[in-house]
């Protein structure tokens, strides 16, 4: 007999023209282009700055320093490039999670196709162990569904004909039919897909980057703009116009400020790594500084995902272990049933002894329970309490019992028991949970004290949602499922239950409208557009494969530990590129100004291109060794207030060219230098003053408070003979003695103690205040509550 028309599935040209329409059962993979990507190294405000260099030199003919200047733009290029390559998709990872295959009827007969071409209206049968290959309504048969990693529910669902279930939803038990109601981009995991391949959110990096770049154009197009119009009143010549207009140029311009933030978050990367959190995307590592909310999701994440028996709650007359025996004679034994599972490894835990059982009737979703024949004659029921009680004796109590075990969030199932062909009674009741994880409320209170908020995300059911809440240590209002607001704060609720893979996506977003850096935690394919949108995306161990795609940080070990690594060494990341932020901005501030007070004093200009040039490969990109210094993270998230800093940077600047231009009139007053002799005097003085610099900024409290790191004192020691080499030797430029290059020397030693003195009432005025008691390169664990700061936070140690 020819099958109902509803289930007799497409011919294989109804097929045909439906896939020809609506396309393949797949996820679209754009794969970017590899020559795109390294060309957009060059497009940005800090390459523009440096190609307009070479150009200009180029026009001069000086072309050695063009080259340089060059070599420098293609190593910054180069090393963001590499850094960045191992940039996943979380696109080519949902196409993973889709069945290769699938049991289709075509023509009236069953065949196995690629799931690619499964199209609207087709038939197909589901199987135990299977993959659901696209969204389906079930037409016949019984299925066990976990749609965990979908919906965020924790307990599997029974379906039947009629239930809707989801591409990517594992049968846990039975076969049924189904027919396709939407395949590829149009199903509920493709359009999960499509909102991972949307969700973007710009890093803290790029706007630090920007923000440093903004204020040095701000701040040093004045100085450069007096500066022009003083030598046109001069009369300079034009060559020696140009060459001073490019020197200027050249200072302004933080040559390794992108590649040192690259070279810093890669650093902090191959640490974490260490510490079983691996990045998937760098601008992670330093987003982990900034995050002050962190959204999680439930299960999976802050519980273990695995059914366990939470309570055994005999009747009266009876006991635990009875009822916890009788109950595992009408369980499974093996097979993928979460439930069936959880009675007997919980019988097998209490050493409980199973009493002989001749038959065994499976869960059958239609009459919603079990049934076992015991040898001693007797009957046992197990399911749900509404399919139990009818069944057996009424009990006054059983109904009060079964309401406060929901209330708790545990799901409930009725042990009955009696004679094979007797009256049955009420045994007892199985409360049954997903367990937090042991180290969840651990995580929570952490983070508290890192002044991070913890909120949960997650789509089970308001009440189940809030046990677990309370379990882990989050206190605060419920939010009712599926009403979201519009504007929303962190503060407002604890929790957010019963939402879409849709509504965690927008309430990051609402998050970040608000101002919070938002970190978004998760294991399923529901977690995904959240993931990708947050700022810093953490995927845990057990994760699907699109979560760890979508996320920009992959916990590789159990546990939630990984969090706190990854906050602990984003902030120790920050704090060291907050340490070369400071450097820069003071050291570009001093040297454009320094140019001016030349020109006004001499008359001529104090630097030639190519000292500038050996000035910025002799500092700029030594001082990049700051990546490996020791620090300490502060207690409290930190933020790129870049209007703080930039004060800060220009009162130290300041301080820096009122010792510089000192030093440059005694050398041209005092010493009666000639200009070229003084072009020399006035590159050893800047390179000793940004020494200086660099080893009281390192420090929030007193420069000599915490060793440097290895490679700072190497990279000082590089540097000063870079210097001395070019002051004696007189082949690049006039050489000078030993004994003004000595003066110098001291003077810049004991600037740096002036200077210490100083940065104190200044960083306490911008915010940049030391972490005391945070341990060195991870974070405060125990550090007080204090403000979110201006940069902000802990020193180097």
């Amino acid at each position: 007999m020819a099958p109902p028309p509803a289930e007799a599935g497409l011919t294989t040209a109804d097929a045909a023209a439906r896939l020809a329409r609506f396309g393949p059962n797949a996820v679209a993979d754009p794969k970017p282009s590899l020559l795109a990507d390294l060309v957009a190294k060059f497009w940005a405000p800090v390459p523009w700055m440096l190609e307009a260099a070479i150009v200009l030199q180029a026009v001069l003919g000086a072309y050695l320093e063009a080259a340089v200047i060059a070599a420098l733009l293609a190593f910054n290029a180069l090393l963001a490039f590499a850094q960045e390559s191992r940039a996943q998709t979380a696109l080519a990872a949902l196409k993973s999670r889709l069945a290769l295959n699938a049991s289709v009827r075509r023509d009236g007969a069953w065949v196995t196709l690629p799931v690619r071409a499964l199209v609207a209206d087709d038939v197909v049968k589901l199987s135990l162990g299977a993959v659901v290959p696209a969204d389906v309504t079930l037409l016949a048969g019984a299925v066990l569904l976990d749609q965990s990693m979908l919906t965020g529910e924790s307990l599997p669902v029974e379906g039947g004909p009629g239930t809707k279930t989801y591409a990517g939803a594992l049968i846990r038990r039975g076969e049924a039919t189904a027919v396709v109601t939407a395949t590829g981009t149009r199903t509920y995991f493709g359009r999960t897909a499509e909102l991972v391949r949307l969700a973007h959110a710009e890093s803290a990096e790029q706007r630090a980057v920007l923000g440093v770049v903004r204020n040095l154009a701000v701040l040093n197009g004045g100085v450069l703009v007096a500066m022009v119009a003083d030598a046109v009143l001069r009369g300079l010549p034009a060559e020696a116009l140009i060459a001073l207009v490019l020197t200027a140029i050249l200072a302004s311009v933080p040559v390794a400020l992108p590649a040192t933030f690259t070279l810093a978050t890669a650093l902090g990367a191959q640490r974490l790594v260490r510490r079983g959190v691996l990045p998937t995307r760098l601008a992670a590592v330093h987003e982990a500084a900034t995050m002050d909310v962190l959204c999680s999701d439930k299960t999976g994440t802050l519980t273990q995902n695995a059914l366990t028996l939470a309570g055994v709650h005999p009747f009266a007359g009876g006991d635990e272990a009875g009822l916890l025996a009788l109950a595992a004679a009408a369980s499974a034994d093996g097979g993928q049933d979460p439930v069936d599972g959880a009675v007997r490894a919980a019988a097998a835990a209490r050493g409980v002894a199973l009493p002989d059982r001749h038959r065994f009737i499976p869960f059958d979703p239609a009459t919603k329970r079990a049934e076992a024949l015991l040898g001693d004659g007797r009957r046992v029921l197990k399911g749900a309490f509404a399919a139990i009680a009818p069944l057996a004796a009424p009990d006054d109590t059983a109904a009060a019992a079964v309401a406060g075990l929901a209330a708790a969030g545990h799901r409930v199932l009725a042990v009955a028991a009696g004679p094979a062909a007797g009256p049955l009674r009420l045994i007892g009741l199985l409360a049954l949970s997903d367990p937090p994880r042991t180290d969840s409320a651990a995580l929570v209170a952490a983070l508290a004290g890192l002044g991070v908020r913890t909120v949960m995300v997650t789509g089970d059911a308001p009440e189940t949602a809030a046990v677990i809440a309370r379990a882990v240590g989050l206190t605060g209002a419920v939010c009712p499922a599926r009403t979201i607001p519009d504007h929303v704060r962190p503060g407002d609720f604890a929790v957010f239950a019963g939402v879409l893979p849709e509504d965690k996506y927008h309430l990051v977003k609402a998050f970040q409208a608000e101002s919070h850096t938002v970190g978004m935690c998760g294991d399923g394919a529901n977690d995904a557009p959240a993931l990708r949108q947050a700022e810093i995306g953490i995927a845990v161990a057990s994760a699907t494969d699109v979560a760890k795609a979508a996320a920009g940080l992959v916990l590789t070990e159990p546990g939630l530990s990984g969090i706190l690594a990854a906050v602990e060494e984003g902030r120790a990341t920050f704090q060291r590129l907050l340490t070369y932020t400071l450097t820069t901005l003071i050291r570009k501030i001093e040297v454009v100004a320094f140019l001016f007070v030349g020109l006004l004093l001499t008359g001529q200009a104090v630097l030639t291109p190519m000292l500038m040039v050996l000035f910025l490969l002799a500092n700029d990109f030594l001082t990049m060794s700051l990546t490996t210094d020791r620090a300490r993270a502060s207690p409290q998230p930190d933020a790129w207030r870049m209007g703080a800093i930039t004060r800060a940077s220009a009162v130290l600047g300041l301080a820096n060219l009122a010792f510089a231009t000192a030093l440059l009139g005694w050398g041209w007053f005092g010493l009666g230098l000639a200009i070229g002799p003084l072009r020399t005097f006035a590159f050893v003085v800047l390179v000793a003053g940004s020494q200086a610099t660099l080893y009281v900024v390192r420090e929030r409290r007193r420069l000599w408070s915490s060793r440097p790191g290895g490679w700072i004192v190497a990279s000082s020691l590089v540097d000063l003979a870079i210097t001395l080499a070019v002051a004696f030797t007189g082949v690049l430029t006039p050489a000078l003695g030993a004994g003004v290059v000595a003066a110098v020397l001291a003077g810049a030693a004991a600037f740096a103690l002036a200077l210490d003195v100083l940065k104190g009432p200044v960083f306490a005025w911008a915010g940049i205040a030391a972490a005391e008691g945070a341990k060195d390169g991870a974070g405060a664990k125990d550090g007080g509550a204090q403000k979110k700061q201006d940069g902000a936070g802990g020193a180097p140690s």
